[in-house]
């Protein structure tokens, strides 16, 4: 190009800022932006006493896989899937009833033909979470999706080799993940009252297309472990989804949104939601110490001696955990617990 200086008229740039001194400074400045401007190059002119950076205050930008959200962002949405994982967990046992763990493994941005490519065999149900605009995917691998339906149908947890769902464990699958999705939504009800609805059911990546391949999405993985069983769900939700609510992301704005909802009237229908739970309570009649042959050889009619007498203390249990003392009763022809007093900390090392 003609407009590039040669070597000789930049040496000679550089002779005449030296020869004009303090006093030529802000002109040969001109002349070698004006010179490089020319050259292609923009160089932005600091103020005289400005603090430049220095090479630690910056960070490699990719700009094959730009980042959408900032760390802030990411730590955000990080603790709030923590939370959907354990919420995930407990509606999931009651479900099944059987213990399932689910743990937050990552949260990332990537883009989306790199999140398809690490779904092998797997069912996705392709969501709507209204009223944002777009779509997400849940997703579980068929290797823990099967043993799980097995147990929902009361079997021991056996897996299958087929990828295809049948018309009768369709429905099972959608009620399932209702409950997955009553989760999170549960989750994310301090950043967006969140609605889930199901738009498809795939077992293929051809056929779940939400977003052009190169757009970034944010991937988080879970890990399931239910009995001798692992596995791995995901959720995939499209940055264009979360753009319109990105600002509520922030940590700060969540703890405020947090607090917010944190009045009198939040807290009186949390109260009457926790008084109206059903609990399991367990009455110990008494402990015995007998060898496994004596427990192979018993039959009707044995007598197994306990080690409480029959008008003395029984501890009442709420799960695995001690908490009231009383003797049994008779109720006309029921046999009642007549509660005699709590169950102290000094107490409940001894029962």
């Amino acid at each position: 190009m003609s407009d590039i200086l040669s070597q000789d008229e930049i040496e000679a740039l550089l002779s005449a800022m030296d020869d004009d001194g303090k006093d030529g400074e802000s002109d040969s400045s001109s002349s070698k932006d004006a010179g490089k401007a020319s050259s292609g190059l923009l160089v932005p002119a600091y103020p005289k006493n400005s603090h430049i950076k220095s090479e630690a205050d910056f960070e490699v930008y990719d700009f094959r896989r730009p980042d959408k959200l900032g760390r802030d962002h990411i730590r955000t949405l990080q603790l709030l899937h923590e939370t959907f994982s354990r919420l995930t967990g407990t509606t999931l046992s009651a479900h099944l009833r059987s213990p399932v763990s689910v743990e937050l493994i990552s949260v990332e941005q990537i883009p989306y033909e790199e999140y398809l490519r690490g779904i092998s065999q797997s069912i996705m149900l392709v969501v709507n979470p209204q009223p944002l605009r777009g779509q997400a995917i849940f997703e579980l691998e068929l290797d823990v999706l099967f043993p799980m339906l097995d147990k929902l149908l009361g079997g021991p947890g056996r897996g299958l080799s087929r990828t295809v769902l049948t018309e009768i464990e369709k429905p099972l699958v959608q009620q399932m993940f209702q409950k997955i999705f009553d989760c999170f939504e549960t989750a994310w009800e301090n950043i967006h009252r969140l609605d889930l609805k199901v738009d498809s059911i795939e077992n293929s990546v051809q056929f779940v297309q939400i977003c052009p391949p190169s757009d970034m999405v944010l991937s988080m993985l879970f890990e399931i472990r239910t009995g001798d069983i692992r596995g791995a769900m995901s959720v995939c939700i499209p940055y264009l989804l979360l753009k319109p609510i990105a600002q509520k992301l922030s940590a700060q704005k969540w703890f405020t949104s947090a607090n917010k909802n944190s009045n009198p009237a939040t807290q009186e229908i949390l109260k009457s939601a926790v008084l109206d739970t059903s609990l399991d309570c367990t009455i110990a009649l008494g402990r015995a110490k007998i060898s496994v042959g004596d427990f192979l050889n018993l039959s009707k009619g044995d007598i197994v001696k306990l080690n409480k007498k029959s008008d003395g203390n029984l501890p009442l249990f709420v799960g695995a955990v001690p908490k009231l003392v009383g003797r049994p009763a008779l109720d006309g022809k029921k046999i009642v617990f007549h509660v005699t007093k709590r169950v102290t900390k000094e107490m409940a090392s001894h029962l």
